[in-house]
């Protein structure tokens, strides 16, 4: 693809009440196969009756009415992601699926910080999509509702699952999606990228953790990566003893898989300007090492390296967008197990930066994985600025549930910008301080220079400022996604699925790195 113009690429945003109820209910129970289409539906004003999209209403007039007629009848009254699928009343399509968008011309809610009728397109895309696939529908049209980026995400989205170990009789086919009567095919394009991206960082997430080894892991990147253009080395353990990284080192080598390290770089303009560099925490499996987690839902933690997925993800995604920026990658692989060569509560370690620091928590292996990397990366690729991307501290789970990520900055210019990408996206972000006081507890020691988890109860606060010790000079960013990136359990976001890996924030990191590429004119 060539170079977008930055004024057609425009992503915009909003988001759906995490306390809503969303479903679909089915005007007949027959179901079919064939072809499927979704509408969307505002939501009912007074005495009035519904009113359907313009889409929508071409339908209508094409059913001689029937549509309308049938909404009225089934009482569907345009509440989000609430609606209808009806069978057999067009001659192209088997099944029509009608969905609630909500309050026609919503817009952005500064309280929320998001631009609600944009997600309100999302909600009404998924939830309507989905319920055409469970109707067993192979190819599905889905209306733009007058956003079409925003309808191909929440489609795509929401007819994504991960059966890769399911039996194939028991596979849900993933039907094929088209834009239905509209012209903005660079805006529904933009939308399956979008979209597809943040279901490559769910494949990643979710898949077992024998099936997503740090080998694994390198190979799926390579696969994914290198026939967009983008360059992927494959660092391997001699190189990382080469490079002293005995930080990254005392966590692998507590387990027999051995440690890989990516470098993955993206050239979208002028090969001497000063790149972005991402951080991206790789462990494929966090047990806690000697002090190991409740074996009760452990099996979640094959998402630690949710953070390191979501920056693959977003790699993809500038790619197939053209963005131009240059951007790289270092990403840490390991695993985090207990054996005879894992690493000892209360072990010092020597950083790359030369200062000690002492691991005195062997379950907060997260800011001692990504030390070295962090540092390297600084070092060897001198970058305008730095975010990093890793599920670490409870704190922020507890805080915000999955709400939003938490980011840490030391710059307000990155924190808005990541702001305004989260309301465009739906995906959202909310700062937390990065203060002295959290600053000494993890420093103020008399044996060492710094210590993997600090003292005190601010777990996320206190890993941010261990990280924030390692970039003493560049304008930097960190997103921790322990509430949003692994597991969705609660506040379901309508076009994802319960139970599953999120992918989050993948979709924001592309919106900020275009944002950072195409900066607005003032």
């Amino acid at each position: 693809m060539k170079h977008m113009n930055c004024k057609t690429f425009r992503s915009v945003l909003s988001l759906h009440r995490a306390s809503r109820m969303i479903n679909i209910r089915f005007a007949c129970d027959a179901t079919t196969t064939g072809k499927g289409l979704v509408v969307g539906v505002y939501l009912k004003e007074g005495d009035k009756d519904p009113k359907l999209t313009t889409s929508g209403e071409k339908l209508n007039d094409r059913t001689n009415g029937k549509l309308k007629q049938l909404i009225c009848e089934t009482r569907v009254d345009g509440r989000l992601g609430r609606g209808r699928v009806f069978n057999n009343i067009d001659p192209d399509y088997s099944s029509v699926a009608v969905v609630g968008v909500g309050i026609e011309g919503i817009g952005f809610n500064e309280l929320e910080m998001l631009d609600e009728g944009m997600e309100n397109v999302r909600v009404a895309a998924g939830v309507g999509a989905r319920s055409l696939q469970q109707q067993g529908c192979h190819l599905i049209a889905v209306d733009g509702m007058d956003y079409a980026e925003q309808a191909a995400e929440g489609s795509t989205l929401g007819v994504w699952r991960f059966t890769d170990n399911l039996n194939k009789k028991n596979r849900i086919v993933t039907p094929r999606l088209e834009l239905y009567d509209s012209s903005d095919m660079d805006g529904w394009m933009r939308g399956v990228f979008k979209a597809e991206s943040q279901n490559l960082a769910r494949r990643l997430s979710d898949a077992p953790a024998n099936c997503m080894t740090p080998t694994m892991f390198a190979q799926a990147t390579v696969d994914a990566l290198c026939p967009c253009g983008i360059t992927v080395e494959v660092r391997t353990m001699d190189w990382i003893e080469m490079q002293r990284m005995h930080a990254f080192l005392m966590i692998a080598k507590g387990s027999c898989e051995p440690p890989v390290l990516l470098e993955v770089s993206y050239c979208g303009t002028n090969p001497d300007d000063k790149p972005i560099l991402f951080v991206g925490k790789g462990i494929t499996f966090n047990s806690g090492g000697i002090n190991l987690r409740p074996c009760r839902n452990m099996d979640e933690y094959r998402g630690s390296m949710s953070g390191a997925a979501a920056i693959i993800g977003m790699m993809r995604c500038i790619a197939a967008l053209s963005l131009p920026i240059n951007v790289t990658c270092v990403i840490p692989l390991c695993e985090n197990m207990p054996s005879g060569m894992s690493v000892k509560p209360g072990d010092v370690v020597t950083m790359l930066n030369a200062k000690s620091m002492a691991i005195r928590d062997v379950d907060k292996a997260g800011v001692v994985v990504m030390a070295d990397p962090l540092i390297y990366g600084q070092v060897s690729y001198k970058p305008r600025l730095v975010v990093d991307v890793a599920s670490i501290g409870k704190g922020v789970k507890n805080a915000y549930g999955g709400g939003a990520s938490g980011i840490f900055s030391n710059s307000h210019y990155v924190w808005k910008q990541f702001q305004r990408a989260g309301s465009l996206t739906g995906d959202r972000m909310w700062r937390m301080p990065l203060w002295n006081y959290y600053k000494n507890q993890v420093t103020d020691e008399t044996g060492y220079d710094v210590s993997n988890d600090g003292r005190g109860q601010a777990s996320s606060c206190l890993a941010a400022a261990i990280l924030h010790e390692l970039v003493p000079c560049a304008d930097w960013a960190h997103i921790d996604t322990r509430g949003t990136g692994l597991l969705t359990m609660y506040g379901i976001i309508p076009y994802l699925t319960a139970r599953y890996m999120t992918g989050r924030p993948t979709r924001t990191l592309v919106q900020f790195v275009y944002q950072m590429a195409c900066p607005e004119i003032k």
